[in-house]
């Protein structure tokens, strides 16, 4: 558990990778505790400057709302001391609202806030939104800008404006013009999270337009390579960067895109290929085919 207030956690999360470890389920698909918490101090041995429990890569959309306090509550009490811990909060305002208050009884620093479920929302629902979760936690809130939920500039300038508590910006979009004019008039006001699939694909080109960290799914198997990754992106090593993408993201990319939901079955496989299994994905995402997983396990022994 950590104590810090909403603008240190921005400032601490953008100094360094974020951790999105996956959600280890049982054969029949049940919430696997033990096997999840040994894997989060497994983890906390390598430095992430935050970690997101049950985020999009630890299946937030195939939750219960029981078993996302469950699994935050889990993560709070099994990452390393001063390692902030965010919870996901999502689908409609009320039940957003229960998820967040409930992480906030559980430890948690700080609420990454999920589009809503399936309903499109116009700039002002979306801001109503926002602003009712924000509202109800002392915690710092980082929306994420997907799907349903594309915000512009004048409904980002309008949300730090009415929400103190506000603090970060993840962006799974790929629009640069829109992140080009957030971040012409917000500007260092919030902390930017590159949140693209496979976000080190995306890493450098966005450093430039104030993304200073990225949700790093392959973290959770070839965490080394993923930390020396982002290094080499805050260095602007290009070398380093050229080589990791032709030897490993592009291919691991080509992998993904193979199937419909591969961007967090292709975790899951990459921890099977470690020796680290995380246990079967669940629907209506489906696990990767046995050839795929040997494919996968080709290429993790390369950088492994």
């Amino acid at each position: 558990m950590t104590t810090l207030t909403p603008t240190e956690l921005a400032a601490h999360l953008g100094q360094g990778l974020l951790s999105f470890p996956v959600t280890h389920f049982t054969n029949d698909l049940a919430f696997d505790e033990p096997a999840y918490r040994e894997n989060i101090e497994w983890l906390g041995q390598y430095d992430a400057a935050g970690l997101f429990a049950a985020g999009g890569t630890g299946e937030f959309f195939s939750l219960t709302t029981p078993e996302v306090v469950q699994v935050v509550s889990a993560a709070v009490e099994s990452a390393p001391a001063g390692t902030p811990v965010l919870a996901p909060a999502g689908y409609g305002t009320r039940t957003a609202i229960e998820l967040s208050q409930a992480a906030e009884a559980a430890g948690a620093a700080g609420i990454l806030l999920f589009p809503p479920y399936l309903t499109e929302a116009g700039q002002e629902g979306l801001f109503q939104h926002v602003k009712a979760v924000c509202d109800s936690t002392s915690l710092g809130v980082i929306i994420y800008n997907r799907a349903n939920a594309i915000y512009d500039d004048v409904t980002v300038a309008r949300l730090v404006e009415a929400c103190p508590n506000l603090i970060g910006f993840k962006d799974g979009g790929g629009d640069v013009d829109q992140m080009t004019r957030i971040y012409s008039q917000i500007g260092d006001r919030l902390l930017y999270v590159g949140g693209l699939p496979t976000a080190e694909m995306f890493a450098l080109p966005y450093l430039s337009l104030g993304l200073t960290t990225y949700s790093s799914a392959i973290f959770n198997f070839v965490p080394q390579f993923a930390l020396d990754f982002y290094t080499a992106v805050r260095a602007n090593d290009t070398d380093h960067i050229r080589t990791a993408l032709n030897d490993f993201v592009i291919p691991y990319c080509n992998l993904r895109n193979q199937g419909q939901g591969y961007a967090v079955s292709i975790v899951k496989a990459g921890m099977t290929a470690v020796g680290r299994t995380a246990g079967p994905v669940r629907p209506p995402i489906t696990d990767l085919s046995d050839s795929q997983l040997a494919e996968l396990t080709d290429l993790v022994k390369k950088v492994s």
